[in-house]
């Protein structure tokens, strides 16, 4: 291998953000020299742009001990434990690289950052100070010593870095950004319109700088403006939770309830456990006279708020409505003793609370974060990071972690002829009984084993259906022929003919019963037969796309991951796992039975026992991408977070990009 070049073209892959590609080719120069330093970093980077930090973290250590002057990997190993919260580790990792380069302006700012994350405001005001001293116009400085002061609740002082970071660089939207919500939260409108307005002709493609611009012009009263400022986010990004909060707001106080609630609809889709939406959703249903969707909604909202007592009001008044007169007045009931329990608590706490929407004005807002249900009617606020999204569209290039994946198992491996193309090439499995199978068989076609099965094209069927009549006149010619018995199941396999196909590899198992293709296939066969059957029987228990919950279901945490939830009865794979259990005493180093063994025992959600089998195939083929991804969901299932994790980290090394969606959903 000249790995010179295969790292010129990970750097380029680096380069381009195809970052899951990046690491793939990093990985063959660590193979090939695992004494180098810099595909360690490398890889680290490619790793932190994935949303990776522990990876990046491990893979900038491990540079580090080949090479313990590469400052670059200090800096990058900081950052990634700065993302893990690991802040007095990332300050050590930055001093580190200080005393390489002193007058490192990146080093510097991410000093003071990480001091602010410890609340050393003295100390990271010293860092910002020898920044601009040493860096008189370094903007970035300005900006994040703005935000040191915002966070003490120095207006005055967070106003002048802005101005001077503006005065110093006139065309970054970023400063024009900060400056235009400062003002905003000052009430300073007009200011804040005309510092979004510049914000957003030197970054269009923010969709939070619209999002803010829509509140400002709500509270100039240009209702109008403000709905076309959410228009253009829908337009960019049909799936804007703010937006399309805010626009079903805006649209719910000029009266047009129908098309607010479809706004509210979509962010419920977005996001099941928004109880801030449910509530508004439930005040437009009782207004165009939808009751028991009203009711519903507010049921949702009062599980989840069990003491928000104008609910129970508004309940109450549903019921009394549908002629529910005994549950209306117990839901008044409750409501007047969490009302008194609410001004007991307020008179007798010093801190001040939250006030009520109403209290706060018709046009206050609330933060994203804030979920506060008292504030259901205040437009949300969009901050730097909101709305973030990659520019590419492909499915494995960017921050592929930001993709919506669903959390499911890899699917198990089966034999075929076609295999489906990936833009991330994953490890190619040598398997001797395949070679063994592909020599000495004399099939038409080369023989995979792969989960990553293609369909058939119509020539390719017809191909098929030939190839059977020419085994079926060969056997009447050799009806003692396994070969012929394996090639023609496999024909019959292929065109989805399972009956036949079941019946031609057991008839090559009664002339050869030590014919372990022959055994692995009829595995796989059943276990195809057994999803067609519970397809056609139960269409409705194969949800297995998504990884939101149903709010309502007391026996669920909301926002954590739902893993795939089938419905199986042992019986239906007792036989497959006896194929299973028999190709393992044949051949204990096939990964493949292993492999699909643990995925049936996945289905049937005994997880320790599918952890055990991906384990051991693990160790049989160490770069098994497959089990190491399957490994972790079964670890999550069980509450082993970290191992999961773990598991999914490696996976995502190897090629699997969904890992890195699920890694950050869960961190």
């Amino acid at each position: 291998m000249n790995t010179d070049r295969v790292m010129m073209i990970g750097k380029n892959a680096l380069y381009f953000e195809d970052y899951v590609l990046a690491i793939q080719y990093f990985n063959q120069v660590i193979s090939a020299k695992p004494y180098l330093a810099d595909p360690y970093y490398y890889r680290a980077m490619a790793k932190f742009m994935l949303d990776d930090f522990k990876g990046a973290e491990e893979d900038a250590s491990e540079c580090l001990l080949r090479n313990p002057y590469y400052t670059a990997a200090y800096q990058l190993r900081g950052a990634a434990r700065q993302n893990q919260e690991k802040y007095e580790l990332a300050a050590a990792d930055y001093q580190r690289s200080l005393e390489f380069f002193p007058e490192d302006r990146i080093t510097l700012v991410n000093m003071g950052i990480v001091n602010i994350e410890l609340e050393q405001y003295e100390v990271a005001e010293k860092f910002f100070e020898v920044l601009l001293r040493r860096f008189p116009d370094y903007t970035p400085g300005y900006l994040t010593r703005a935000q040191m002061y915002l966070e003490q609740g120095d207006t005055i002082r967070a106003m002048a870095d802005l101005d001077k970071a503006i005065e110093i660089d006139p065309y970054t939207a970023q400063s024009f950004s900060a400056r235009g919500l400062l003002y905003l939260q000052q009430k300073e409108y007009n200011k804040a319109l005309a510092d979004l307005d510049e914000a957003i002709r030197l970054d269009p493609y923010f969709t939070g700088n619209y999002i803010n611009r829509g509140l400002v012009k709500y509270h100039l009263n240009d209702l109008r403006g403000a709905m076309a400022d959410y228009d253009r986010v829908i337009e960019m990004d049909a799936n804007n939770l703010i937006a399309r909060f805010n626009r079903g707001l805006l649209r719910a106080q000029v009266g047009d309830n129908n098309r607010a609630i479809s706004d509210f609809d979509k962010v419920l889709e977005l996001d099941p456990n928004n109880t801030i939406a449910y509530l508004n959703r439930a005040i437009l249903k009782n207004e165009i006279g939808d009751k028991i969707g009203a009711l519903n909604d507010l049921n949702l909202v009062l599980e989840a708020h069990p003491d928000f007592f104008n609910g129970y009001y508004m309940r109450s008044q549903l019921k009394r409505e549908l002629n529910d007169l005994q549950g209306a007045e117990k839901d008044y009931l409750l409501a007047r003793a969490e009302e008194a329990k609410a001004h007991r608590i307020a008179s007798s706490n010093s801190k001040p609370v939250d006030k009520p929407a109403g209290e706060e004005g018709a046009k206050g807002t609330r933060d994203e974060t804030d979920n506060n249900i008292e504030k259901f009617n205040l437009l949300v606020v969009a901050h730097e990071d909101a709305s973030q999204k990659s520019k590419y569209q492909r499915q494995s290039r960017g921050k592929v972690q930001n993709i919506q994946a669903p959390v499911e198992l890899e699917p198990i491996f089966v034999l075929t002829y076609y295999e489906r193309s990936v833009e991330v090439p994953r490890p190619v499995y040598y398997s001797a009984v395949l070679d063994q199978a592909n020599s000495q068989l004399g099939l038409s076609w080369i023989l995979k084993v792969t989960n990553l099965e293609a369909p058939l094209n119509e020539l390719q069927v017809q191909t098929h259906f030939r190839s059977i009549d020419h085994y079926s006149r060969r056997l009447e010619e050799e009806p003692r022929n396994e070969a012929l018995f394996f090639g023609r199941g496999m024909d019959f396999m292929l065109v989805q003919d399972y009956e036949n196909a079941l019946r031609d590899m057991t008839r090559a198992l009664e002339i050869n019963p030590g014919m372990l293709l022959a055994r692995f296939a009829r595995a796989v066969i059943r276990a195809k037969q057994v999803e067609y059957d519970r397809l056609q029987g139960e269409p409705m228990m194969m949800d297995r796309g998504s990884d939101v919950e149903l709010p309502g279901k007391k026996d669920e945490l909301p926002g954590k991951i739902r893993l795939p939830e089938i419905s199986t009865r042992s019986i239906d794979y007792d036989e497959i796992l006896r194929e299973y259990e028999t190709i393992i005493r044949l051949n204990p180093e096939f990964i493949y039975a292993w492999y699909n063994r643990a995925e049936i025992f996945s289905l049937e959600k005994d997880y320790r026992a599918a952890i055990s089998d991906y384990t051991k195939a693990i160790e049989l083929e160490p770069r098994f991408a497959e089990a190491y991804f399957n490994r972790g969901i079964s670890r999550l299932s069980i509450g082993e977070t970290e191992a999961g994790l773990d598991d999914l980290r490696k996976a995502g090394e190897l090629g699997i990009i969904q890992s890195y969606s699920i890694i950050k959903r869960m961190q």
